[in-house]
């Protein structure tokens, strides 16, 4: 579990125009699950790149478990969201030609020269949980549901200590969605990982604990005991 406290952060750019990330102070509690919602262009994605690391802050502090992000080099940045952030995308990023095994393990080949017989024994697994059958069949003859139940058991295996989720659901129908929601919320909790998912959907942001509304890169709307 990984606790986040956002101070002071702004993200600009352009001086001329106002930023597109304004957030004070914002405080999540490791093993806590939140929602952050918001109309286009409110600055979700912005958040999201800043939260993994992915971007750099132009001012503020990102710190999670007392590591400031914001002051990594990109290369540190992107080590320390190997180990520790599990993504799942709106879009899969799944290879074609692949099985939903050999997806799942496709990252975890690029940090190791031989793959630990555990990796393996642990994805089996994780695909087991979120209601995948193994065996040979191509991920490109998936349905969008099972290919994101697939990103999900990815998303998973380096036992990340927070779970971000961008728009999980919103290329699913009804009841893949309600599934996604499902799985996410109970596989954060066995886990023991901070959950914070981007996202449209009510269904899946009344399943998390708390919920931030952005608006103008601003928080518009906090609901629940966020600082």
């Amino acid at each position: 579990m990984l606790d986040l406290r956002l101070r002071d952060v702004v993200m600009r750019y352009s001086d001329l125009a106002a930023p597109a990330l304004d957030l004070p102070m914002l405080e999540v509690a490791a093993g806590e699950s939140l929602a952050v919602t918001g109309p286009s262009g409110a600055g979700k994605s912005t958040f999201i790149n800043v939260i993994t690391g992915l971007e750099r802050p132009t001012e503020g502090r990102v710190e999670w478990q007392g590591t400031d992000i914001a002051r990594l080099p990109e290369a540190a940045r992107d080590t320390w969201r190997a180990r520790n952030v599990g993504l799942v995308m709106q879009d899969f990023h799944l290879f074609p030609g692949l099985g939903a095994l050999e997806n799942v393990l496709l990252p975890a080949r690029f940090r190791h020269l031989r793959l630990p017989a555990a990796l393996r024994e642990r994805a089996a697994d994780l695909l087991e949980r979120v209601g995948i059958e193994l065996g040979a069949r191509g991920i490109e003859t998936f349905s969008r549901g099972e290919m994101q139940r697939v990103a999900i058991a990815r998303a998973l295996l380096p036992h990340p200590g927070v779970i971000i989720a961008d728009e999980p659901t919103a290329s699913l129908d009804r009841d893949s969605a309600a599934a996604v929601c499902d799985l996410l919320t109970t596989l954060a909790g066995e886990e023991k990982a901070t959950l914070i998912a981007v996202t449209h959907d009510p269904a899946l942001s009344a399943r998390l604990a708390r919920r931030i509304t952005l608006a103008g890169g601003r928080c518009a709307d906090i609901d629940g005991d966020a600082a």
